[in-house]
């Protein structure tokens, strides 16, 4: 889930709730202000659950964010690691912006206590500014995001105009670097005027006992996959004596092929033209990394 399509409130949403729950006036963990927070907001389980790519909690990261601007802010402070208590321009500004925030609230209010980071900057370096995302972590993580679309379309146009020779091979490369076929690397492609069905064939084990069979079919967009062909597939599979197949394409499937893969007895997986790639991008398939980058924090422990 995209942090545009994230059921998380965005983190000027966050801030008054945090002030409600440190209202009362007591230093409070930082772990409970999250639990607390979360209960005040009634945040739903699918909400708890989303994670940033890093693998964080992207409700952690935006109220650990929105802490961040108020200490910077004096709303609160912290009086021993971990913890936080509201101060007495907390609590005024609890009254003032009752109503909430948005972004453009936020950053008039916030933007101010930021100043310092951005004085000694060389006058070519941009200003630090609240982005219209949760914060630093998710700016990143969008602009990567972005940037594997853009990747993602051009597999997929290198991938439509390739030799159907080269889509098979493709494919069974990425479902071995998967994982699929063992430390061995046992996957093969099948393909050419005999193949009777199937282009590659994976074995999950060394004697070749649980096999996985592979069917690509290389479609221009709009040419979907329809239930025909997988019904095909499916009569391959069971002249093999196999009940398990990876049907991919590089188009996408209709609504009748995904019901149907759905109700049979075999267990046959579709991947369309946007998992494809995606997969491609996750397992290195067809890209190189170009460039590694890295966020630190302040290691409290060194400071105990």
């Amino acid at each position: 889930m995209t942090a545009e399509t994230s059921l998380v409130p965005t983190w000027p949403e966050l801030v008054i709730p945090t002030l409600h729950v440190l209202e009362p006036g007591e230093s409070i963990q930082r772990r409970s202000i999250f639990d607390a927070v979360a209960a005040r907001i009634q945040l739903s389980s699918e909400a708890q659950a989303e994670l940033l790519k890093s693998g964080g909690s992207r409700f952690e990261q935006r109220l650990g964010w929105t802490l961040s601007h108020m200490y910077r802010a004096n709303w609160v402070t912290r009086p021993e690691r971990g913890f936080y208590r509201i101060t007495e321009t907390g609590h005024e500004a609890l009254k003032v912006h009752a109503a909430g925030m948005d972004f453009s609230s936020a950053h008039k209010i916030f933007s101010p206590f930021w100043a310092d980071d951005s004085a000694n900057e060389t006058p070519s370096a941009p200003a630090i500014e609240i982005e219209e995302i949760s914060d630093p972590i998710e700016t990143i993580e969008s602009a990567v995001a972005r940037i594997e679309h853009t990747v993602g379309q051009e597999l997929l146009e290198r991938l439509r105009g390739s030799h159907p020779d080269f889509f098979e091979q493709a494919v069974v490369d990425l479902l071995l670097k998967m994982g699929y076929g063992g430390a061995a690397q046992r996957g093969r492609r099948i393909g050419g005027s005999n193949d009777e069905g199937v282009d590659g064939l994976i074995d999950q084990d060394a004697l070749g006992l649980d096999q996985v069979y592979i069917q690509a079919k290389r479609y221009k967009e709009g040419n979907n996959v329809g239930r025909e062909a997988i019904q095909a597939f499916v009569g391959a599979l069971h002249g093999f004596g196999a009940t398990r197949g990876v049907f991919l394409t590089t188009s996408s499937f209709t609504h009748g092929a995904v019901s149907y893969a759905e109700k049979i007895p075999s267990r046959i997986v579709l991947i369309d033209g946007t998992r494809l790639v995606d997969l491609m991008i996750t397992y290195r398939v067809g890209v190189q990394e170009k460039q590694r980058f890295s966020a630190v924090e302040v290691d409290e422990d060194y400071f105990e």
